[in-house]
């Protein structure tokens, strides 16, 4: 019985690869030609993505107010304190 599967089974599973490797290289030729579609949401992301870059381009980060009894050294103390 389970040389019959196999003798059945084998053939159609080669037949089934072969075949899918010609769909697939049909697929990436039509590709090549047309280009992949793009969905909305993909398109839709880039340019969210553009924009925030476009608004990180122009960022200014805050300046730190510094208090008048700050001395050179910037938060760190004095030994004769």
């Amino acid at each position: 019985m389970y040389k019959i599967f196999m003798l059945i089974v084998l053939p159609l599973l080669a037949i089934a690869w072969i075949a899918y490797a010609i769909w697939m290289h049909k697929v990436r030729e039509e590709e090549k030609k047309t280009g992949r579609p793009k969905s909305e949401r993909l398109q839709k992301t880039r340019s969210e993505v553009t924009d925030w870059a476009k608004k990180m381009t122009q960022f200014e980060p805050p300046t730190r107010k510094k208090r008048p009894d700050q001395t050179i050294d910037e938060g760190r103390e004095t030994k004769d304190e």
